[in-house]
């Protein structure tokens, strides 16, 4: 499978809680926190005892000590996989999963707050955009006016004082798309504790940006909502910041980003470059958006491209166990087309070695807009979208050493880039910038509920929880987040566009001279 979009949904807003583990594959509103609260401590120990039982009947004698160390009073998980020499051990996080925290409280024997520096290391260039997306509100400020106004269309607010993250659910995102973007923020705040400043604000989780420029022009601007997103793009406000698929997409079975790069990073040696596959390759949810046009290219001999339309249905009935992203990296060309908006799948597709042909997005994410076209990726105009794609393969296939080079440099780009400390730390940079705008001292508003590891971690099973322990951040870094580099100056921001408008120009010349 090709992960080109989200499975098929109509990103209407659902009832439920953010604690609820089954909220997302139903739309039940009960309150997991609200539940757990009328249980007794005998009534949760019963309940264990028969998952204990159950699991007895199904599973190997030698196999019940490891089951029975789960439930022991105290465990800890480790973020970095392979990669603790850069966040050594100093006070661990100790995740309380026994009986008697079954109402899922949050504990009080966190890490006190840290006091290191940055780090010596300078951020990567796509960290300048942080003042772009933030540069409306630079000169007065936001308002609490300004965020609350908001309530009506975003997911969830977060509020973060003294180092104590507090939500409050407006309505619920599709899938865990909330739940996992909160767990991102709480593993930042167990990075970084006491780092962060009070801040206040509101997360949209749908497919689209939703604040556009068109209703604050001019002075208008700087009243504008100061609405955080997954992507933007150059007609909405929308403040751009990681999305949820970090942390894992249970759902369709994605997995987190550290142990999905080395997936990747073998799968990318499983067949030489000039080995694979010829064409270009695509494979999603073909109903949406743009993408309607793309099944109109589905011929290796005619467009040198093969267009799969991916059957969601059948895969989540087969737990989308032919859906392993590092066994995709087969062909020489990947298409990255956007459906309703910007697409998760961008970073997965860039990362596979092969020159990606990227059909002129529309939307960016907090990474892309410092990505460069013929050195990154090949651009395909969508306005002449099967030929464009025909003649990309074409001068492939006719100077592969080039071509394996925009390849490679894309994957060069993801995982050097795009490693989850910087991922952090853009988070970490966004929300400190956007916290020094705030005109008002943020506070616990009525309704809003503490957020901790506990009553994410403790009560999800499946993937759900697997993805969870594999990404909880067990103690805190001992180095500060890398250097926040300085604003662009207009000229420089005005030469980079016009950069990549005479690259594509050059390219587009080129495909009308093989006409």
């Amino acid at each position: 499978m090709e992960v080109s979009t989200s499975p098929p949904s109509s990103d209407k807003n659902k009832s439920g809680n953010l604690f609820d583990s089954s909220s997302s594959s139903s739309s039940s509103s009960s309150s997991l926190l609200s539940i757990s609260s009328k249980f007794s401590v005998a009534t949760a120990s019963f309940m264990l005892l028969l998952l204990f039982l159950f699991t007895l009947l199904s599973t190997r004698w030698s196999d019940i000590s490891t089951l029975a160390t789960n439930y022991s009073a105290q465990f800890t998980f480790s973020m970095f996989s392979k990669n603790t020499t850069n966040y050594p051990h100093r006070d661990s996080y100790l995740l309380n999963c026994t009986a008697s925290n079954m109402t899922l409280t949050c504990p009080a024997n966190y890490p006190p707050p840290t006091t290191l520096s940055n780090s010596n290391d300078t951020c990567p260039e796509y960290f300048r955009w942080i003042h772009e997306d933030l540069k409306t509100w630079k000169e007065h400020g936001i308002t609490r006016d300004m965020v609350e106004s908001l309530k009506e269309d975003a997911h969830f607010r977060v509020i973060i004082v003294n180092g104590t993250a507090y939500v409050k659910q407006y309505h619920k995102a599709f899938q865990t798309r909330d739940v996992y973007t909160l767990w991102g923020i709480l593993q930042l705040l167990n990075l970084y504790p006491g780092r962060l400043p009070d801040l206040d604000l509101m997360f949209q989780c749908h497919d689209q940006a939703s604040i556009k420029r068109d209703n604050y022009k001019g002075d208008a601007a700087a009243s504008a909502p100061p609405q955080f997103h997954y992507c933007a793009d150059d007609s909405t406000f929308d403040i751009v910041f990681p999305d949820w698929s970090f942390w894992g997409w249970p759902e369709i079975n994605i997995k987190p980003w550290v142990p999905l790069v080395k997936d990747l990073e073998d799968g990318n040696t499983m067949k030489n470059w000039t080995s694979r596959e010829e064409f270009a390759f695509w494979k999603g949810n073909l109903h949406t958006g743009a993408r309607k046009r793309l099944s109109e290219c589905n011929s290796i001999e005619n467009w040198g491209a093969q267009i799969i339309q991916q059957n969601w249905a059948k895969e989540a009935r087969e737990g989308f166990r032919n859906s392993d992203l590092s066994k995709q990296c087969v062909h020489r060309y990947k298409i990255y087309m956007e459906g309703n908006a910007w697409s998760v799948s961008e970073k997965y597709i860039l990362a596979c070695d092969s020159m990606t042909l990227l059909v002129n997005p529309i939307y960016y994410d907090f990474f892309t807009r410092t990505l460069i076209p013929m050195k990154h990726y090949w651009p395909v105009n969508p306005n002449n979208l099967c030929k464009s794609i025909k003649f990309a393969v074409n001068w492939g296939n006719n100077n592969t050493d080039k071509a394996e080079e925009i390849g490679r440099a894309g994957s060069e780009y993801i995982f050097n880039q795009i490693k989850i400390e910087h991922v952090y730390d853009y988070m970490f940079h966004v929300l400190n910038e956007y916290a020094k705008l705030l005109r008002y001292k943020p506070t616990v508003v009525e309704g809003a509920e503490e957020l901790c590891s506990e009553r994410f971690a403790c009560s999800p099973m499946g993937l759900e929880s697997k993805y969870k322990a594999e990404t909880i951040v067990s103690e805190p870094s001992e180095r500060g987040p890398c250097t926040l580099p300085t604003p662009y100056d207009p000229d420089t921001l005005r030469d980079l566009r016009d950069r990549n408008v005479k690259i594509m120009e050059v390219v587009d010349m080129w495909e009308r001279g093989s006409s």
